[in-house]
């Protein structure tokens, strides 16, 4: 899919890096071993390091969107998805719990921006994602992280509807099986963005600020 910008301004556009947690990412995270042959087999890892040093030195705001969720998230919920009952039940990303932390490698810098908790899986939904994009006047919404097929596609269609340009970063997601990667990365995202670039490909299309834009 190619792109609809030949240059992305750092001025408007945000990096949203979703679920970068400990049970997801740490050893011993209790859903590190349903994740673990995607997140290695893509060097999930080392490419976001990557991507968040070039963005953070190209002046691209960072967003970070965690998954925690309580005892009282889910309290008045008729019908939970699977993956809600799972999330619950094994007390993944359990506010307060080391889990759910941020993992170490790829944890928030100062000048990064923290998103209230998101308990399903779009990052926009009962949180302050909005109004923090739009406060920094940021357009163009470019998505990484966990899970490719879960939180990141949910939060990429719900931006969709929101109005931003929608940018998914191929070699910067991972899922639970290599079939998910595959139906998110190949089929999903160039149906729902308006890209799904490489992370070398979205650096090398970053358009510095200006100083008129810094003041």
């Amino acid at each position: 899919m190619e792109p609809t910008l030949t240059a992305y301004p750092a001025a408007r556009t945000g990096l949203v890096v979703i679920d970068v947690l400990n049970d997801f990412l740490a050893e011993g995270g209790k859903a590190t071993p349903f994740v673990k042959e995607v997140v290695d087999g893509v060097q999930l890892v080392g490419n976001l390091q990557r991507l968040l040093a070039g963005a953070r030195a190209a002046g691209v705001r960072v967003f970070y969107a965690p998954h925690r969720i309580n005892a009282q998230s889910y309290l008045g919920w008729r019908y939970l998805t699977p993956t809600a009952s799972r999330t619950r039940d094994y007390q993944m990303f359990w506010e307060g719990s080391w889990g759910a932390d941020y993992f170490a490698a790829l944890a928030p810098q100062p000048g990064d921006h923290l998103i209230a908790p998101h308990r399903g899986a779009s990052a926009f939904v009962s949180t302050d994602l909005d109004a923090q994009l739009r406060q920094n006047g940021i357009e163009h919404v470019v998505l990484a992280g966990m899970a490719a097929n879960t939180c990141v596609e949910a939060t990429g269609r719900y931006a969709v509807e929101m109005g931003y340009h929608v940018t998914f970063l191929k070699d910067a997601v991972a899922a639970d099986a290599w079939e998910s990667q595959r139906a998110a990365v190949e089929v999903n995202y160039p149906r729902i963005g308006h890209a799904v670039l490489t992370i070398d490909k979205l650096l090398a299309q970053l358009d510095r600020p200006s100083m008129a834009e810094l003041d």
